[in-house]
C-alpha cells in the first residue's frame, strides 16, 4: 500500500502504508509465548530518518567494502547482546562490547543472540536469531503477512509499548537534536496530572451549572466543557515566565492513543498485479515491486478491503489485465478507495494505464451491485512509467464526483486526488489538542500555514475572529475554499503560494497574526518561514509535526528567535506503524 502524498506537495504524510511488517526473527528458538511465530520471519528494512537514541544510522547504505580491522564483531559471527533501545524505524539497538548493531525485531529490554550481517566503522547490522530474554511488551503479530510487507513496523509491540516508546521518541529528539530542556517527570505522573486539571475544570462547571436557569446552565456548561483545554493552557501560561518553572523545561505529554487501534485506516491504495490465477493486489514484498496479494489488512477498515476483493474478482472475469512496471503494458495499476467514517459513503478510484476500458459498462454495473454503498466511482489515468500513483486526468464513471465525511462539526468533501486524513478518528484528536494549543477566546486573528485543503483553517475558525491560510498547491486551496462554503464558514481567507512569501505580503497589508499554526511536511519548516515567524511575532506558535527530528530543529530555531516551547503532545496516528504525530504549543517570552 502506498504512502499518501498531502495536496501534491510531496509530503510523505503519516500515512504509511497500512500493511507492511518488519522484524527479522529467523529461528525457530524463540519463546513461544512472547515472540512471534517463526513460521513468518521475514521483513521489511527501511531507512531510519532520525533515532531515539544517540546512536544513528545515515540515510542509505554503501555498497559492501573490505573488511575493517579492529572491530569487536566480524561478519557472520553470532553474538549475545542487550538490546537498549530502539530507533526510529522500529529497529533494535543493541551494543557488542560498545560497537552498535541495528537489529530488525528486537525490542528494548530484551536479551538476543544475533548474527552479524554487515559492519561499518561506527555500527553494524544484525540479524535476529534467538531471544534469549523477551521483553514485556512483546506480542505475537495478529497479522499473518507481517513479516512479508512492511508498513506495520511494531506489531509485535504491545500497543501501551508503542505509547510509551513514540513519547520517548519525541523526548529524544527534542534533547539530542534540539538540544532542548525536557522536564523530567515520567508519563504516569503527567497523565495523572492531567487528568486532575481536567477533572477539576469539569467538576467547576458543573457547579457553575446547578444554578440558575437550567437550559442556560446547561448550554453555558456544554460550552465551557468544550473549552476546558483552552483554559488549563491558559492557566498554564501564566506561570510559563516563571523562574522556576522555566527550569524544569518542556513537558511531553503521554502519548494520545486510540482505544482500539485496529481498522483505522480509511483509504487504500493497492497496487495490482496479476497471476495465472487472476489479478493479485496487495503490497510490494521487502526489497521489491513483487506484489503479495492481500486479502485482509487490520488496519484497513473493513469496507475497503471487500471493495479492493470484488474489484480483483469482477476485473478478473472480464479479462481485465494488469500493469506491467518493466513493459509499460496491461490496463489495471492501482485500486484506490476512500471511506467516509461518518457518513459511510465510499469512493473507488480505478488507476489505469490509458482511457478505454474494455467491458466498461458490464465493469461497473457489477462493481454497483456487488457494493451497493459505493457513491462514486471514478478513473484515473496514468500512462506515465512512474511510481507516482496517479496521473493529471481523473473523469467520473459513475456516481457523484466527491463523497462527504465530518471531522468533528466541520464537513469536507472528499475528491479522487483530495488529501484527507487516513485517521480520522485521531485527526479530531489531533485537531483538538491544535486548537488547544492556540488558546483561542474568539478575538483572534490566526494563520494556518501549510494549510492543505483547509482542515486545520476550518477548525480554528469556529473558535477565531479571522484565519488566513495559505497553501503553496492550487488544487488544494481551490478544495479549501469549497470546503469553507460548504461549512458557510465567512471568517477564513485561503490564498495560493509558499507561506514564506505571502505571510509577508500579509503583514504589509496590515494583518497582524496572534497565532500562527504550521503544519509542514516531514522536512519542516522552510528556513524563510521560520524567519517570517520570528519577524511577525505572534503571541503563540502552534507546530503541528509528523518528525520528531525536524520538530526539535525548528523548535530550536524559534526558541533562539524568543520562543519558548511550553508543551508537546504526541499524537498516535498511525497505530502498529513507527510513525508519530506532535503538537508543540509555543508563547512569546
Amino acid at each position: 500500500m502506498s504512502n499518501t502524498n498531502r495536496s501534491g506537495r510531496g509530503k510523505n504524510r503519516r500515512n504509511s502504508a497500512a500493511s507492511q511488517g518488519q522484524g527479522n526473527a529467523s529461528a525457530s528458538r524463540q519463546p513461544s509465548q512472547s515472540s512471534r511465530p517463526s513460521s513468518r520471519q521475514q521483513g521489511k528494512e527501511v531507512r531510519p530518518q532520525g533515532a531515539s537514541l544517540s546512536a544513528v544510522r545515515p540515510k542509505g547504505r554503501a555498497r559492501e567494502s573490505a573488511p575493517i580491522e579492529g572491530l569487536p564483531v566480524s561478519k557472520n559471527e553470532e553474538t549475545v547482546i542487550d538490546i537498549i533501545g530502539m530507533n526510529h524505524d522500529g529497529e533494535g539497538v543493541g551494543r557488542a562490547n560498545g560497537y552498535t548493531l541495528f537489529v530488525q525485531g528486537a525490542l528494548p529490554g530484551e536479551t538476543v543472540r544475533v548474527r552479524v550481517m554487515k559492519t561499518k566503522k561506527q555500527y553494524g547490522y544484525a540479524k535476529l536469531l534467538e531471544i534469549v530474554k523477551a521483553s514485556p511488551d512483546r506480542v505475537s503479530a495478529p497479522c499473518p503477512i507481517y513479516d512479508q510487507c512492511g508498513g506495520c513496523q511494531i506489531q509485535h509491540m504491545s500497543y501501551a509499548g508503542q505509547l510509551a516508546w513514540k513519547r520517548q521518541l519525541v523526548v529524544d529528539n527534542l534533547q539530542r537534536i534540539g538540544k532542548l530542556n525536557v522536564m523530567v517527570e515520567d508519563a504516569e505522573t503527567l497523565a495523572s496530572n492531567e487528568q486532575e486539571d481536567e477533572e477539576g475544570a469539569e467538576q467547576r462547571v458543573q457547579d457553575d451549572a446547578s444554578v440558575g436557569d437550567a437550559n442556560q446552565t446547561t448550554e453555558l456548561a456544554t460550552s465551557e466543557v468544550q473549552m476546558i483545554g483552552s483554559n488549563r493552557i491558559r492557566l498554564r501560561l501564566e506561570g510559563v515566565m516563571n523562574e522556576e518553572d522555566t527550569e524544569q523545561g518542556i513537558r511531553v505529554l503521554p502519548t494520545m492513543g486510540m482505544d482500539e487501534p485496529w481498522r483505522y485506516r480509511n483509504k487504500a491504495q493497492v497496487p495490482i498485479g496479476v497471476t495465472e490465477g487472476g489479478l493479485v493486489g496487495g503490497f510490494y514484498a521487502k526489497g521489491s515491486h513483487r506484489i503479495i496479494d492481500m486479502e485482509s489488512c487490520l488496519i484497513q477498515h473493513e469496507h475497503n478491503d471487500e471493495v479492493v476483493a470484488k474489484v480483483k474478482e469482477i476485473g478478473s472475469h472480464f479479462g481485465i489485465s494488469a500493469y506491467n512496471e518493466e513493459t509499460g503494458r496491461g490496463l489495471l495499476r492501482h485500486v484506490v478507495v476512500k471511506k467516509a467514517f461518518r457518513t459511510g459513503e465510499m469512493m473507488l478510484v480505478l488507476v489505469t494505464n490509458g482511457r478505454d476500458i474494455p467491458y466498461k459498462d458490464e465493469w461497473i454495473g457489477s462493481i454497483r451491485e456487488a457494493i451497493p454503498h459505493v457513491a462514486s466511482i471514478c478513473q484515473n489515468v496514468n500512462k506515465k512509467q512512474t511510481n507516482v500513483i496517479f496521473g493529471d486526468e481523473t473523469r467520473v464513471l459513475w456516481g457523484r464526483d466527491v463523497i462527504y465525511d465530518f471531522i468533528g462539526d466541520v464537513q469536507f468533501a472528499i475528491s479522487p486526488r483530495s488529501f484527507y486524513q487516513v485517521n480520522p478518528v485521531q485527526t479530531e484528536v489531533l485537531y483538538g489538542k491544535t486548537v488547544e494549543y492556540a488558546g483561542l477566546s474568539g478575538k483572534e486573528t490566526v494563520i494556518d500555514a501549510y494549510c492543505g485543503i483547509g482542515t486545520i483553517s476550518l477548525f480554528l475558525a469556529q473558535h477565531a475572529d479571522q484565519v488566513y491560510g495559505v497553501e503553496i498547491v492550487p488544487e488544494a486551496i481551490e478544495d479549501a475554499r469549497s470546503n469553507a462554503l460548504l461549512n458557510e464558514m465567512r471568517n477564513v481567507k485561503f490564498e495560493v503560494g509558499a507561506s514564506e512569501d505571502v505571510i509577508p505580503r500579509w503583514k504589509e497589508q496590515g494583518i497582524e497574526a496572534d497565532v500562527i499554526v504550521v503544519d509542514p511536511p516531514r522536512k519542516g519548516c522552510d528556513p524563510r518561514l521560520l524567519e517570517t515567524i520570528l519577524e511577525m511575532k505572534p503571541e503563540r506558535v502552534v507546530y503541528v509535526s509528523c518528525n520528531p527530528s525536524t520538530l526539535a530543529r525548528d523548535l530550536r530555531v524559534l526558541e533562539d528567535g524568543g520562543y519558548r516551547t511550553v508543551e508537546v503532545t504526541p499524537v498516535d496516528m498511525f497505530p502498529h506503524t513507527v510513525h508519530v504525530e506532535s503538537v508543540a504549543m509555543l508563547v512569546r517570552k
